[in-house]
């Protein structure tokens, strides 16, 4: 057994499973980020890595898999991400640019980490990994 099987495995799962997965991140970044707070709690790092961290996790499984037209839903995550920034003010929450430009930043890096990654999976309608990565 190859010690990339594993890597394989996980990738595949990622795969099989990307909108579930992408619902379930997207409604935890909906909560935490519209959650109102008295003060944000003590974190390490800049809240700015977290929001590239958080969307680029998002996007990721999307990339993945790589659906038709999947940069639609690329566009469709900094259009969601800048509606969350545009309402965060209603929950007792401070709106800001930089959070936007992190969150799509993250989106883009997300999408670049999985293209980099896409030759270690199987094909979805074979089975097989990809010849490029034999």
């Amino acid at each position: 057994m190859s010690w990339l099987a594993p890597i394989r495995f996980a990738l595949n799962l990622i795969q099989s499973q990307w909108i579930l997965i992408s619902c379930i991140l997207f409604a935890a970044i909906a909560v935490l980020s519209l959650t109102p707070l008295p003060e944000l709690p003590p974190q390490a790092g800049s809240d700015k890595t977290h929001h590239f961290i958080a969307y680029g996790a998002l996007m990721f499984p999307t990339a993945l898999r790589r659906p038709r037209r999947w940069w639609l839903i690329a566009l469709l995550f900094v259009a969601l991400s800048g509606i969350i920034e545009l309402v965060q003010p209603l929950a007792s929450r401070h709106m800001e640019a930089a959070d936007l430009l992190a969150n799509s930043i993250g989106i883009l890096c997300g999408a670049g980490v999985a293209h980099l990654l896409q030759p270690l999976c199987y094909k979805p309608e074979s089975g097989q990994v990809e010849a490029s990565s034999k």
